[in-house]
């Protein structure tokens, strides 16, 4: 297992992935279509994106975080 103090970075990669993903399938498909070899051209624009979006999402967390707690009051 992974260790606890780890969570946040573990977060970020794990979202990072599953969005840019996503977000690149959609792109792509709207791009080029449904053709043959469409899963090798989402791979390849994923891959990338991942790359962009993992760093960003370290960055832009903690910002949006302190953001929502701005704008929402405790119960």
């Amino acid at each position: 297992m992974i260790p606890a103090r780890f969570a946040p970075i573990l977060f970020g990669l794990i979202l990072s992935g599953l969005m840019s993903f996503m977000v690149s399938g959609i792109a792509t498909l709207r791009a080029v279509g449904i053709i043959e070899g469409f899963f090798g051209l989402w791979i390849a624009a994923w891959l990338p994106s991942w790359a962009v979006a993992f760093p960003a999402v370290l960055i832009v967390a903690p910002i949006t975080r302190r953001l929502v707690a701005r704008l929402t009051r405790p119960d």
